[in-house]
């Protein structure tokens, strides 16, 4: 569990001081990028998920599962 801790710690310290385009950057070069940028952006959710309120994660739970109907295993676009 430790290298979980430090992972999330690499990925902090990393974004800890951008701006708003450097973070839009780093999430658009991660999105369809490398499968390595992967553990960051679950990082990213995961710090955005703890800020949000219930109804906020329903909202985004719900979205998921609307997009996740649309898609199959193996395709990762919208159909």
């Amino acid at each position: 569990m430790s290298i979980l801790l430090d992972l999330r710690q690499a990925v902090i310290h990393k974004v800890h001081n951008q701006d708003q385009e450097e973070l839009r950057s780093m999430i658009e070069g991660s999105v369809d990028g490398p499968e390595a940028a992967l553990p960051g952006l679950g990082v990213m959710f995961e710090m955005m998920w703890k800020d949000m309120d219930a109804s906020e994660q329903n909202q985004l739970v719900s979205s998921l599962h609307e997009h996740l109907k649309h898609v199959t295993p193996g395709n990762l676009t919208q159909g």
